[in-house]
């Protein structure tokens, strides 16, 4: 029997990180999006199936939003504040709970009731879409925050950011070209009138006219295709109960998807350094706003993110009514919308080296301005009148688009991963879960904001939800061609913006930061123990003072005697030496007074003889001088 290879464990006992922990990773975002894949859905469903108007779709979707964004801080602070111990850890539970939720909440807004009224079809709506949200929010904000806490190391979360974006990419990819093949159906005459309640007759045209071919005029035979009398193309009907089915489907998917992360990923770094307020204090909105504001590169990689569904993700709807009525091929509208997301796949085996060469932010800006010459090629496709050119046009756009995309989709959560860690380098905390809720904040409200914008521009370009896809007139469709490749562009040019000109971690600037905040880190796990041994050696001084107290007094007491003695028997001695001194000195005394008086008189005698020679000696110079004047 073999033995089982045992795991490699890094310095701190971890298991060392490596691709278990890339696709754990990857299939969180993979479950996510399950859910979140189905948000353009909605908006199909309640505009084609469910016939609501476009003015009021567009408010009901933007209340909802704005609460989706208000709730993501609230809920980022309570687990920020939640110091509770959990068994598999604060945040892999608060995922579990909301994987759970969402097993049955992402079919909650797809109940199919078609002929309910306006105030049912909007209670249901509002009701579904809040529950749904709810789940989603619980599990996805602390997964976005895992990324931190699962490794320091830049490379790796470069590799982690990739990996998350690959399981994104693939949880969109399903539903975008599996769910058009199983809701959009092209009708074929089965022999009885059943279809013709399921869509909507054109003005001017009445249900007969959908019973024989338009171009003979011949009756429909079984298994003919239905035609319709205005374009000739064959009629497409969406399949609203099918929606709900696949909706369930995907959330039993997803949750498969959390469970295998929440087994394989480990956590590296301590989640109590994962918190909004260091004294767990209540939550203050407009302080963490204000703080945020604060954090440039935060912000660019927020406003970046909101450019990507302002733009792009918010044209899903009008895609696919653009797809409905222009290309008359709705069904095949996810095929086509594949390769925006290809060349991802392109950049995944690289991006390490990538980002090690040239920096994510110097990467990205490279790709943003990929993705704006791409928005500018689709901005030519609703001028050909072609309908064929007009689509291989539109496909050279999107690659284009989709390359530079690739680019930015592969960095763009470790950018904010390096956000967080700006925040403590420039201001002390990490506070993550606030940084993630405020960035999801603004990315769910341009999530709500989008959508609710493309569906009055579409109302006032003409679209009219009681005529379904089929009733649309021509110049109706053509306006949808040039809203899909403007909403494309405009996506570009904010990335640009948000990540050229706002975000400002260069790749010289990100290794100053990560060199200073590992030194701090350093300076942080020494002071502890420096405090402990000066706690260790302030007991060991005071038992040495204690101790050499006592033999200290014990010398002085011996010593005392010792100089006393010492001090009687030295005051004879001397007496005896200053009575024997005195004699001495008188002698002495006598003896040289003799001396020097002696010595005094010779010097007396010595001074006259020296003065009479000189006397003499002035004499007889003055006689020389006489004796010369003569």
């Amino acid at each position: 029997m073999k033995k089982q290879k045992k795991a490699k464990i890094d310095a701190n006992g971890y298991r060392k990180f490596g691709m278990r922990d890339k696709l754990a990773y990857a299939a969180g975002d993979f479950g996510c999006n399950m859910s979140f894949s189905l948000k353009s859905t909605v908006q199909t469903f309640w505009l084609v199936y469910m016939m609501m108007e476009t003015g009021l779709l567009s408010i009901l979707l933007l209340a909802v939003q704005i609460w989706d964004a208000v709730n993501d801080p609230l809920i980022g602070s309570m687990i920020d504040n939640d110091h509770r111990k959990y068994k598999r850890g604060k945040f892999k539970t608060y995922i579990l709970i909301g994987a759970i939720g969402l097993l049955v909440a992402g079919s909650a807004v797809f109940l199919p009731f078609p002929n309910a009224s306006v105030v049912v079809k909007a209670i249901l709506f509002v009701a579904g879409y809040i529950v749904w949200d709810a789940c989603y929010t619980v599990a996805n904000v602390p997964y976005g925050s895992m990324l931190s806490v699962v490794t320091e190391d830049p490379g790796e979360r470069a590799q982690l950011s990739t990996w998350r974006s690959v399981g994104s990419m693939i949880g969109n990819m399903v539903p975008m070209i599996v769910l058009p093949m199983l809701i959009w159906k092209k009708v074929t005459y089965d022999g009885t009138t059943d279809f013709l309640d399921k869509i909507m007759i054109p003005e001017g045209f009445d249900k007969s006219q959908f019973l024989t071919d338009p171009f003979t005029g011949e009756a429909y035979k079984v298994g003919d295709a239905v035609l319709s009398p205005e374009t000739g193309k064959q009629v497409e009907i969406l399949l609203g109960e099918r929606v709900f089915w696949a909706a369930l489907i995907m959330g039993v998917l997803g949750f498969i998807a959390f469970m295998f992360m929440l087994r394989n990923i480990t956590v590296r770094v301590d989640e109590n350094t994962v918190k909004t307020n260091e004294k767990a204090e209540r939550f203050n909105v407009f302080s963490a706003f204000g703080k945020f504001m604060r954090n440039r590169p935060a912000v660019g990689a927020t406003l970046a993110a909101m450019g990507m569904f302002l733009g792009m993700q918010s044209a899903g709807t009008a895609n696919t009514i653009m797809f409905a009525t222009y290309f008359q091929n709705a069904s095949m509208s996810g095929v086509i919308m594949l390769i925006g997301f290809l060349p991802m796949f392109l950049f995944m085996p690289f991006i390490k080296k990538i980002v090690e060469k040239f920096g994510k932010k110097e990467s990205s800006v490279f790709g943003t301005v990929l993705s704006i010459v791409g928005g500018l090629v689709m901005m030519v496709f609703p001028m050909v009148s072609n309908t064929d050119t007009a689509l291989l046009v539109y496909l050279a756009g999107l690659l284009a688009f989709g390359i530079g995309m690739g680019v930015y989709t592969c960095v763009s959560w470790a950018m904010m991963g390096d956000a967080i860690d700006y925040n403590e380098w420039k201001f002390g905390t990490r506070e993550e879960g606030t940084v993630y809720s405020i960035h999801s904040f603004f990315r769910k409200l341009a999530q709500g904001i989008g959508p609710s914008i493309v569906l009055l521009i579409m109302g006032v370009l003409g679209y009219q939800s009681k005529l379904g896809t089929i009733g649309q007139s021509y110049e109706t469709s053509k306006n949808m061609c040039w809203l899909v490749a403007g909403l494309y562009l405009f996506s570009a040019v904010v990335q640009f913006i948000g990540i050229a000109l706002i975000y400002n971690l260069d790749k010289k600037t990100l290794a100053k930061m990560r060199e200073e905040l590992a030194a701090r880190k350093t300076a942080e796990e020494a002071a502890p123990v420096e405090e402990a041994v000066a706690e260790e050696a302030t007991p060991v001084e005071e038992t040495v003072a204690e101790e050499a107290a006592p033999v200290e007094e014990t010398v002085a007491e011996e010593a005392a005697p010792v100089e006393e003695t010492v001090t009687e028997e030295a005051a004879p001695v001397e007496e005896i030496v200053a009575e024997e001194a005195t004699p001495v000195e008188e002698t002495v005394a006598e003896e040289a007074a003799p001396v020097e008086e002696t010595v005094v008189e010779e010097a007396v005698a010595a001074e006259d003889e020296d003065a009479a020679f000189e006397a003499a000696r002035m004499a007889a110079m003055f006689d020389e001088m006489d004796k010369t004047e003569e």
